[in-house]
């Protein structure tokens, strides 16, 4: 029995069986962190002593048959965005390459709480910024399915991780599709939650108002059993909503009945032909178990690129500007010989100079657009004008989910692209994203789930819902499961 390669649920039910313990599988998937994150870097750093020890907690918890929660002595992976108490938390820069964390975020405190044991913190372009984890300051990672080819960004350490076998699960954030693209081109599932339903606290934030965390998974019944563990209010959020908690027990079964959207924007133009096969072959099949299809319009879908670009880079320059060198992280002023730092005395030069010299292209670029956008003169014409449209977008939605349940796309028009293919070209890499930053600039939730493949490269397949309405991302995944 190959153990990193099985499910929460099969891994859950062998533990209760006692046929293997939370320390054998732990040392299954560091075994296979050993062997292949040298070539891969999925992980940034490893807690190999700290997970053993878990793992030996959660042994003699299911020897006295005494277990924690569902999801007690599973190994997961945390991206690097989200702090994990007394250990380094860089998302993905330079600027924060020294900093270690002085507390846990709130999903990983309910994790510790749960039993999970934390194997380590993934890779990310830098700030969750990109769409290719080409863009992280500690190397790009690369996909398992074919390693000549990008994971998808920015979660796309935690995605890889996954889809290798190097735990059995693993969280990533999710600001314009950042967990459902890297799930679709890695061939595993992923979670983006209705907005306000998974804490924000101990998240290095990006775009407040976007930013949600949630799961990778390798089927759809784990991802709901890892969101009824995260969801929920918290006081450190105010943000969260009061109802927020989720049980994985309120899941039904089947997909009889069901009304599936079929929105005519997200298969015209730009659409690889041979996704758009597989998608298609795939509503065919759903009807045939009893889904009615029907087609629906979401009109300004196709402003939502323009409207994400907007409003995410002055929310990232507003989010980025704690980033000065002088509360925490890297400064020129910590990191230069003493007779340079005597020559500093200027405080704006050190907040220039330290800005300049550990942020990457990308976040510096982000943080340009977004200045511009909010700055006197420009606010009316770009930021607010898109804060309009973001309402129209949302009210779509709206309009859809009285007619429908759930709305199936495309996870993303393209295959998983080679390394450097757009990495040059910021519009080709913004581009990934238009069939996912809709979904958070509406607040609602969303799933990608694996359709198929093309030429031996994962497709995926993208539930949305009404918010609060997870549940049915889950029937309706599983349904997609089954026919697949």
């Amino acid at each position: 029995m190959e153990l990193a390669k099985l499910s929460i649920k099969e891994t859950a039910e062998g533990f209760r069986k006692k046929e293997f313990t939370p320390s054998e599988l732990t040392a299954a998937c560091l075994g296979e962190i050993e062997k292949k994150n040298p070539k891969l870097n999925a992980y940034l750093e490893v807690f190999s002593e700290d997970a053993h020890a878990q793992a030996k907690e959660a042994d003699e918890r299911f020897a006295a048959d005494s277990p924690k929660s569902p999801i007690d002595g599973i190994p997961v992976a945390i991206k690097d965005n989200m702090l994990v108490l007394g250990k380094r938390c860089t998302a993905g820069s330079k600027i924060l390459e020294p900093y270690i964390a002085s507390y846990d975020a709130t999903v990983v405190v309910w994790l510790k709480k749960a039993g999970a044991i934390i194997l380590g913190k993934t890779n990310l372009d830098e700030f969750a910024m990109g769409s290719s984890t080409e863009h992280s300051a500690f190397g790009p990672t690369r996909n398992p399915v074919d390693t000549d080819r990008v994971p998808g960004g920015s979660s796309g350490g935690s995605a890889a991780a996954v889809a290798a076998h190097f735990c059995t699960a693993a969280f990533g954030s999710d600001t314009g599709g950042s967990i459902r693209q890297p799930a679709a081109f890695c061939g595993v599932v992923g979670l983006k939650p209705t907005y306000g339903r998974v804490s924000r606290s101990g998240l290095i934030a990006m775009a407040s108002s976007l930013d949600q965390i949630g799961p990778f998974t390798k089927t759809v019944e784990d991802s709901s059993l890892l969101f009824s563990t995260i969801a929920g209010h918290d006081p450190l959020d105010p943000t969260t909503h009061p109802d927020a908690v989720f049980s994985h027990e309120w899941l039904q079964e089947g997909i009889s009945g069901m009304r599936i959207g079929i929105p005519k924007e997200y298969f015209g133009e730009g659409l690889d032909p041979q996704i758009r096969s597989i998608i298609e072959g795939l509503i065919a099949k759903l009807g045939s178990e009893g889904a009615e299809v029907v087609d629906i319009s979401l009109p300004h879908a196709p402003l939502g690129l323009a409207v994400y670009y907007l409003i995410m880079p002055s929310e990232v320059s507003a989010n980025l500007a704690r980033f000065d060198g002088i509360r925490y992280g890297s400064s020129v002023l910590r990191n230069s010989k003493s007779e340079t730092r005597n020559q500093k005395q200027n405080l704006w030069d050190v907040y220039f100079d330290t800005r300049r010299e550990y942020f990457g292209e990308e976040a510096r670029r982000r943080i340009i657009l977004g200045t511009f956008a909010l700055s006197s003169g420009y606010y009316d014409a770009y930021y607010a004008r898109a804060q309009k449209v973001r309402a129209h977008i949302k009210n779509d939605f709206d309009i859809a989910f009285q007619s429908v349940d759930a709305v199936l796309t495309p996870t993303s028009p393209v295959l998983p692209f080679r390394f450097g293919e757009r990495a040059h070209d910021p519009l080709a890499m913004y581009l990934a994203d238009i069939y996912t930053v809709s979904v958070n600039l509406a607040g609602v939730p969303a799933i990608s789930i694996p359709a198929g493949y093309v030429n031996h490269l994962p497709v995926g397949v993208q539930l949305i819902a009404k918010p609060f309405n997870e549940a049915v991302l889950f029937q309706a995944g599983r349904a997609i499961e089954q026919v697949r």
